[in-house]
């Protein structure tokens, strides 16, 4: 078995690589891990999924992982990824497992597992489950009265609404948005935010039938959300992914709003606020160069970590942190949640635009985004490529052209076998040349 977590979970085609054997023993190892016997009574793990079809399986599969070590189930049934995090504190249960791909296509699925209080597993922990999953480790097998049972929460989503209703201290009233929900998990419970709120809502794309998840619509293809929202006069659109841990907007224009520039919306707002703690942003080294410039303008200290939400949660954490997220729209709220939220982040920046009555695109204009080039280069190894000194030094002389007017990015992808080149610059065509050329010694090494 190689190694089976990446950056957010177990993730691979459902049935082939992602199967509901794997699962089960995925499940059964994080019960062991997680959950192993002792006081307080029986330990309980909450399930929750998005709504793609291989989910119904692999759920069946966690499930029976679950209650075959001993645990007790407490499904909850089809919600956002953060809606489950939460729900595993706030019911006390010892592991909570979400069954999604989030944004990928629909016959992907994936795994993610959170400890007590909802928190994401770090590598030695998802090690000791590999290790249990492998079979190098040995685990109790209950038999009779052992064996977990398995309980609905017929209550979840309302709990989770209320949860996101307490975040908001401002009414959303005379807003109109424009919602996508991915056809996904959000699909019932981010319109429902919104409306309990004050806001007015049109929701598009937020009739899943197992099938239609991601499919030409939420967070990676906004084009149908910035028709919609000119269509209907609205005052800005939101997009969610497939697990709505995401959020993106767009602008009465339909222009789009992306995660570093809503991240420049609401930090200046806890700062105005008296909220930001230390004066700090925590952020992935993707986000722009822009950003780096709105929140240096700002006297805004940005903190960087490795790419995926799990660093920017350590980044805020080890330094007590309230705010923290990536471009692609995960943004975290540590006082409300831990993990990216995708309708607590529209919440907050709806409540900003009513709080300020400014509308989306002025309260954006704080950041403005410096062109960018990504150029994905397939090699046979990532990370002896990337460590190249013929790669190093040609980032290096890159890095000396562009001087203070931009920068250079260039990492092992975590999933798959690319070297990511990007280039910001204040000229599109020179972030263009340098990253074609970047890519091209990157090939050639």
């Amino acid at each position: 078995m190689g190694r089976l977590f990446g950056t957010d979970g177990v993730r691979g085609l459902a049935n082939t690589e992602l199967t509901a054997e794997l699962a089960l023993q995925v499940a059964s190892a994080a019960a062991t891990v997680l959950a192993s016997p002792g006081s307080g009574g029986r330990k309980t793990a909450v399930v929750g999924r998005d709504p793609r079809a291989s989910g119904e399986m692999l759920e069946a599969a966690v499930v029976a992982g679950l209650t075959s070590a001993g645990v007790d189930v407490l499904n909850v049934g089809v919600l956002p990824t953060p809606a489950v995090a939460y729900l595993t504190a706030a019911l006390d249960a010892a592991l909570g497992v979400m069954i999604s791909a989030s944004h990928n296509p629909m016959p992907d699925n994936g795994i993610k597992i959170f400890a007590a209080g909802g928190h994401k597993l770090d590598d030695e922990v998802e090690d000791r489950i590999e290790a249990v999953a492998a079979g190098t480790t040995t685990r109790r097998a209950p038999t009779g009265a052992g064996i977990g049972r398995v309980r609905t929460v017929p209550d979840a989503a309302e709990r989770y609404l209320q949860h996101l209703a307490t975040a908001l201290p401002n009414s959303l009233d005379g807003l109109t948005v424009v919602v996508d929900c991915a056809h996904g998990a959000a699909s019932g419970v981010a319109p429902a935010a919104y409306r309990a709120a004050g806001a007015t809502v049109v929701a598009i794309n937020a009739e899943p039938d197992g099938l239609n998840i991601n499919e030409n619509c939420g967070s990676t293809h906004l084009e149908s959300l910035q028709k919609a929202v000119v269509e209907h006069g609205a005052d800005l659109g939101l997009a969610h992914d497939g697990d709505a841990d995401r959020c993106l907007a767009v602008d009465a224009a339909g222009s789009l709003i992306d995660g570093d520039a809503i991240m420049t919306v609401l930090a200046l707002g806890m700062r105005d606020a008296g909220e930001l703690v230390d004066n700090t942003l925590v952020a992935t080294v993707m986000s722009n160069l822009g950003l780096h410039i709105a929140m240096r303008e700002a006297g805004i200290t940005l903190v960087t970590t490795a790419v995926g939400d799990r660093y920017v949660l350590e980044g805020l954490r080890s330094g007590g942190f309230s705010l923290g997220g990536e471009q692609s729209g995960h943004v975290v709220f540590p006082a409300f949640g831990t993990t990216g939220d995708g309708v607590l982040t529209g919440l907050l920046l709806m409540g900003r635009m009513a709080e300020t009555g400014q509308a989306i695109a002025e309260l954006a204009s704080a950041m403005t985004t410096l062109p960018q080039v990504l150029v994905n280069v397939r090699v046979a190894d990532k990370r002896a490529v990337a460590a190249s000194p013929v790669v190093l030094d040609a980032v290096v002389a890159a890095e000396r052209s562009l001087g203070d007017n931009g920068r250079v990015l260039l990492r092992p992808s975590g999933t798959e076998q690319l070297v990511r080149v990007m280039v910001e610059a204040s000229d599109i065509e020179v972030a263009r040349k340098l990253a074609d050329e970047l890519a091209g010694t990157v090939a050639s090494v």
